[in-house]
């Protein structure tokens, strides 16, 4: 596929792996790397049609950046297909535990895939838990499909609530609808709530704050938002590449800021 083609098939996509349409968008990018503006108003177009997703932020950073964007996209596709994150909730959940989870996170549910010890409470958004639970299944886990209706019974009786966020800002994240929800109850019923936040998804406040204005449609009512924001202080820990950490010490975003991202397309 050409990149100029695979630049279009990753800004239409909807409702893919994050991390592999990351790479597809690297691996097209680096088409541009011997022509900076070439290589700017691509990644500006990218981030005009997919502002939600926020490690494709951190890649246009990452390589306007660069001294050698080639090298860069390289580098960032490594990143996507090594991330620790997974190994992080792994290592971290209880023995035993019953989590809850919303909707089908990527990183999330590969994690529990390769813990045999755990059931799961997988809340039904747009329809994903049927496939959910069969891909569980196929592994031996015991899940269950939860009606959104009922998911504040299901978050008191879970040992646990892990949400993905699909970009985390210094004081905020995004997550799939039902999160919000999700995490206010396990705060009033005392149910830990962890945030699953992958390679990428740590961003600087300037684009984190873009991204969620580009990301609201002001003619939706919020109740019709596809995403929703929730504050870091309804989270206990945050699960990083770096390892599993209480929102305090999140420190410093590993994520470069490069103002000509922020540039309207002409």
């Amino acid at each position: 596929m050409h990149p100029i083609e695979q630049l279009r098939y990753v800004a239409r996509t909807s409702g893919a792996d994050a991390s592999l349409l990351v790479q597809e968008a690297a691996s097209a990018l680096a088409f541009f790397a011997d022509d900076r503006a070439g290589l700017l108003t691509a990644a500006r177009r990218l981030l005009t049609r997919q502002p939600t997703i926020g490690p494709l932020w951190s890649l246009g950073a990452r390589m306007a950046m660069a001294d050698e964007p080639r090298a860069e996209a390289r580098q960032v596709i490594r990143d996507h297909r090594s991330d620790p994150t997974a190994d992080v909730v792994v290592a971290a959940v209880p023995d035993g535990a019953r989590v809850l989870i919303v909707g089908w996170p990527d990183v999330t549910v590969q994690a529990l895939l390769r813990r045999g010890d755990v059931s799961v409470l997988v809340v039904d958004v747009e329809g994903q838990a049927r496939s959910v639970i069969h891909r569980f299944d196929r592994s031996d886990i015991e899940a269950e499909a939860i009606d959104p209706g009922r998911m504040a019974g299901a978050v008191e009786a879970a040992d646990l609530v892990l949400l993905e966020a699909g970009a985390l800002g210094p004081a905020a994240a995004l997550v799939d609808v039902g999160g919000m929800t999700a995490a206010a109850v396990a705060r009033a019923v005392h149910t830990p709530t962890w945030l699953v936040a992958g390679v990428g998804r740590s961003l600087p406040e300037p684009y984190w704050q873009a991204l969620v204005e580009r990301g609201t449609d002001p003619r939706l009512p919020a109740w019709l938002a596809p995403q929703e924001v929730i504050g870091l202080g309804l989270v206990d820990r945050v699960a990083t590449p770096s390892g599993l950490l209480l929102p305090g010490e999140l420190g410093a975003d590993t994520c470069p800021f490069a103002a000509e991202l922020l540039r309207p397309v002409k």
